[in-house]
């Protein structure tokens, strides 16, 4: 009989070694690589050519969604979606009756996703399942999706923030820091990134380091050379600058 070819996509290390340990006892199934963001895993996928696809969502620069979008989907027997990501999305994989482990998540959970793939594979079910991942991918493209919490990741552990929490959020390098209360935590994502996925109607834009809760602005004072001052309610001070005065204006 043979194997289940199996692919792992995550940009995580530990995300990637939890399915590796949870598929050590799994005697049906092969791994035949591993992708570390998601231009690696549409060459795995169009070299592989596996048949069991872990993908994570939520990776920098690429995502999932934008890793099926780029390889022919009918090459991808089965997906098993791996993902911190927002409400709509879940809820998305749901009405498509498409499975997702939802991180954290525990050895039953993933026993129930592997069964129900099992079950996929041996119906050989894939044109309905094709259609399915088509329509959900469709879905996401036209729907508005912004994040209602977001994952931290930190020693080994993995833990979440609302987004309403976020006060403030400030550029990192490759990286960016949310400033939550007293702390901050140091998340993988770019400002563009986090611009684009964070509702405009609660955050924006005031500087190419700076994106704000609008909730918590409490004073905009007039600064030096056309920028302005914003005093956030914990009396944190960040610069509007001239480049983003015009869109912050028009929001207010």
């Amino acid at each position: 009989m043979d194997k289940t070819r199996v692919l792992i996509v995550d940009d995580e290390p530990l995300a990637r070694e939890r399915i590796k340990d949870l598929l050590k006892e799994e005697t049906e199934f092969e791994i035949v690589g591993e992708s570390r963001n998601g231009l690696e895993a549409i060459r795995m996928i169009n070299k592989q050519s596996p048949d069991l696809v872990f993908l994570d969502v939520q990776m920098p620069e690429l995502d999932g969604f934008g890793v099926l979008e780029s390889v022919d989907v009918s090459n991808i027997p089965h997906v098993i979606f791996v993902t911190a990501y927002d409400q709509y999305a879940l809820r998305a994989f749901e009405v498509h009756a498409l499975d997702y482990l939802l991180k954290p998540f525990d050895q039953k959970r993933f026993q129930v996703a592997l069964q129900r793939a099992k079950t996929q594979l041996e119906m050989k079910k894939n044109g309905e399942f094709t259609n399915r991942l088509k329509e959900l991918l469709h879905d996401v493209k036209s729907e508005p999706k912004y994040l209602d919490r977001l994952i931290i990741k930190s020693e080994g552990r993995i833990f979440f923030i609302k987004a309403d929490e976020v006060d403030w959020i400030e550029a990192a390098g490759n990286y960016v820091t949310l400033h939550v209360g007293q702390e901050g935590h140091l998340m993988r994502e770019t400002m563009s990134g986090m611009e684009q996925r964070l509702n405009p109607e609660k955050f924006i834009r005031i500087h190419r380091s700076h994106i704000v809760n609008i909730e918590r602005i409490k004073e905009i004072q007039p600064w030096f050379n056309g920028e302005y001052l914003i005093i956030l309610k914990d009396e944190t001070r960040l610069t509007l600058s001239r480049k983003y005065r015009e869109k912050f204006k028009t929001f207010f």
